[in-house]
């Protein structure tokens, strides 16, 4: 039978990210993928200014109610970008329900980067993100989600392993079984990401070249190709791998052709070779 995630968060009419990169990256695995849209956008929130945002929070019980009617199974629930606090306590009655029915659940907590949240977000928010983590089997946060998450202070880029791995210990000891932690760099060349697995003690790590410039919707794409891996039963260490290779490809893409990077990452063109991973 094939399988099924369920993944909420908002849909941006232009700019990848959230549900346009979501949807195509985890269906190009082979995944059957069901949406639960939380907001919908006009642009992302991410370098445009004017954009418009419709809260859709008033429809998220209705339409898990039909699907509780349909007894829809799912082997992942996978949230992402969330539009406000009411919605992160639906949300912990879904993760409920379907984690009685077998379902790994799966937290990108995105609400910040760079040191800062982003707009419309503040603390009390990034305190509903913790219990949202703390509920999670697998989360994946950036480091300044990682920090806020944990109420530590961000270290920009003055951080080494250590640290890190201190880091992962403590989310981990808030619920998750797993936590990938990305954007990790120990030389201004590479960049990539640690993955800790609890019930081991054990952590791994990979790299790939950090290209120049910030891109936009690289998270939700990481984020993404990640979970679809694992739920096509890849282990962490070969997923966060996976997902490295697929980002950077996808943002070596948009730099080479100059593309303004607030649109998001060319990762369309790399779908049929990640799609072969899965074969």
């Amino acid at each position: 039978m094939q399988k099924r995630i369920i993944t909420i968060q908002d849909i941006s009419c232009v700019g990848r990210c959230s549900l346009t990169v979501a949807l195509p990256i985890i269906s190009a695995a082979g995944i059957e993928t069901s949406i639960l849209p939380t907001a919908i956008l006009s642009t992302h929130t991410g370098g445009f200014e004017g954009y418009t945002f419709r809260d859709l929070t008033e429809d998220i019980e209705p339409i898990v109610a039909h699907w509780q009617s349909l007894d829809l199974q799912a082997a992942a629930v996978y949230t992402g970008y969330l539009g406000s606090m009411k919605q992160q306590k639906l949300i912990t009655d879904i993760f409920d329900q379907y984690r009685q029915k077998g379902a790994l659940i799966y937290v990108d907590p995105a609400m910040a980067d760079n040191g800062v949240l982003y707009p419309a977000f503040d603390m009390d928010f990034a305190l509903g993100m913790r219990d949202l983590c703390a509920g999670a089997d697998l989360i994946v946060p950036n480091l300044t989600e990682a920090t806020l998450i944990l109420g530590r202070e961000y270290p920009g880029e003055d951080y080494d392993q250590p640290l890190i791995e201190e880091l992962l210990r403590e989310l981990a000891e808030l619920g998750p079984g797993q936590v990938v932690l990305t954007g990790v760099s120990f030389a201004f060349d590479r960049i990539g990401a640690a993955a800790y697995t609890r019930e081991t003690d054990s952590i791994d790590y990979y790299f790939t070249e950090r290209i120049e410039g910030y891109y936009h919707g690289t998270g939700d794409i990481y984020a993404s190709a990640l979970l679809a891996a694992i739920v096509n039963e890849r282990t962490l260490a070969e997923s966060i791998k996976i997902a490295c290779d697929f980002t950077l490809e996808s943002i070596r893409r948009t730099y080479a052709a100059a593309d303004d990077p607030k649109y998001g990452v060319d990762f369309e063109n790399g779908l049929g070779e990640f799609a072969g991973l899965f074969v």
